[in-house]
């Protein structure tokens, strides 16, 4: 009985989702402008990214149906969004993927109960949706886990070429250069996706008659990396003396250094203490292995 009416509501619960999703919505005048005023930002990115590997035509409309539905409802998900174009994936791609791994998950409960009813065990219905319920939830979380990861590596490398940049910038400053030419000599210095971001800001900014500082922060704002934005702010204070301009970004570039350095101690420290407990296990287990087989005469003795 119980099974029955957890069935029923289910279904029904599914069918009225079905029904709500197919009647059209009427958008209100600021969803539609809102929906409008994006189309125009992200045109480039999904184009550029309309043939990644391994995405099929299905699920790239049903991320493509999602991400509309999603601007209609007025979500933006800003910090997602910075996440993913760190991570180089597009917003409909994650979309399809988490709610394919979503259903393949809530799949899992129901191929289970079959399974075990085929080999003749008789469990209740109720288990495996509850199972594929949170089967779903935790498949669904992976793809974020993912970019999360991999968003967060990159702004690590980030802000580890922000330290050698302004170790470069502090030496054209030495050579007599202004400050604005400064920051792109070292732009161009540089190579790799980090020094890549920064040289096409301060190009950027020269054509649109921004101060490199305002792009730089910009930049900062857009990958949200603190260690950018200081930068930009200390500029814009001292832009006009040459002499302040370098001893801040010798004194922030030290900074930046020694703040990486303790982070490498730390993770060094956590890589020593997982690999003492990994021993200990190790031990352990050797420590049974020897004792079980006199524990076992002793007791048949």
């Amino acid at each position: 009985m119980t099974a029955g009416i957890v069935a029923g509501a289910i279904l029904g619960a599914g069918l009225f989702l079905l029904v709500v999703a197919l009647i059209p919505r009427r958008l209100s005048l600021s969803r539609q402008l809102a929906a409008f005023d994006s189309r125009p930002a992200r045109a480039a990115p999904q184009t550029r990214r309309s043939g990644e590997p391994g995405e099929s035509e299905f699920s790239r409309k049903l991320g493509a149906g999602l991400a509309a539905f999603c601007t209609e409802q007025g979500w933006e998900f800003p910090g997602l969004r910075n996440d993913l174009a760190l991570a180089e994936k597009s917003f409909e791609n994650f979309l399809a993927t988490s709610v394919l791994l979503g259903i393949f998950g809530f799949l899992i409960g129901p191929i289970l109960l079959l399974l075990l009813s085929v080999i003749g065990v008789h469990i209740s219905f109720v288990l495996p949706i509850w199972l594929g319920l949170i089967l779903a939830l935790v498949f669904s979380v992976f793809p974020y886990v993912e970019v999360k990861q991999k968003a967060d590596q990159r702004r690590k490398d980030f802000r580890h070429a922000v330290g050698a940049f302004l170790d470069l910038v502090g030496m054209n400053l030495a050579g007599g250069r202004g400050v604005p030419e400064a920051l792109m000599a070292a732009s161009e210095i540089g190579g790799g996706w980090s020094m890549w971001r920064i040289r096409d800001a301060l190009a950027n900014a020269r054509i649109t008659g921004q101060t490199p500082w305002q792009a730089l922060g910009a930049l900062g704002e857009e990958i949200r990396v603190d260690e950018l934005r200081d930068l930009a702010a200390a500029l814009s204070l001292v832009a006009e003396d040459g002499a302040k301009v370098r001893e801040s970004l010798t004194a922030r570039a030290v900074s930046l250094r020694r703040r990486e350095l303790a982070d490498l101690e730390g993770q060094a420290g956590e890589r020593s203490q997982s690999m003492l407990v990994a021993q200990m296990f190790l031990v352990a287990g050797f420590l049974v292995f020897l004792v079980f087989p006199v524990v076992g005469v002793l007791l048949g003795a």
